[in-house]
């Protein structure tokens, strides 16, 4: 007689990016703000990727999301719902997203520890892939 196999239970995994409650509110803030100027246009949230410019080699990015594409890593924290890029998910591993005001400015603020360099201006960063171990 042959034991029957059970597949192990998968651990959740872990999210790509999170927010914190300043980040979330501004989100929220934008999202709504643009529902109001635009009310015929459902979004599915807001989409972070990265792209390559700036100084430093690497600059991340935001945008409208009007749907989900097809292989977009979905996160949800604290109500807001990000869809990251399918190339940027291992840049992004680990990051928190933070939402500062100063005297000077407001901006949101990414805590990568894949970052290995950013420019002066805070503009542009160098970002290595996140290490193999987060795999299953």
């Amino acid at each position: 007689m042959e034991a029957a196999v059970s597949p192990r239970p998968r651990r959740p995994r872990p999210k790509v990016v999170t927010l914190t409650d300043a980040a979330a509110a501004r989100v929220k803030e934008i999202m709504d703000r643009k529902a109001v100027e635009d009310p015929d246009q459902a979004y599915a949230g807001l989409r972070v990727g990265v792209k390559n410019g700036g100084c430093a080699g690497q600059e991340y990015v935001f945008e409208y999301a009007k749907e989900k594409g097809p292989i977009d890593e979905v996160v949800e924290d604290k109500g807001v719902t990000i869809l990251i890029e399918p190339k940027a998910v291992l840049f992004l591993i680990g990051t928190e997203i933070d939402y500062e005001i100063t005297k000077l400015s407001s901006k949101f603020v990414f805590h990568n520890p894949n970052e290995t360099d950013a420019c002066g201006c805070g503009e542009s960063v160098t970002i290595q892939p996140a290490p193999e171990a987060l795999e299953d």
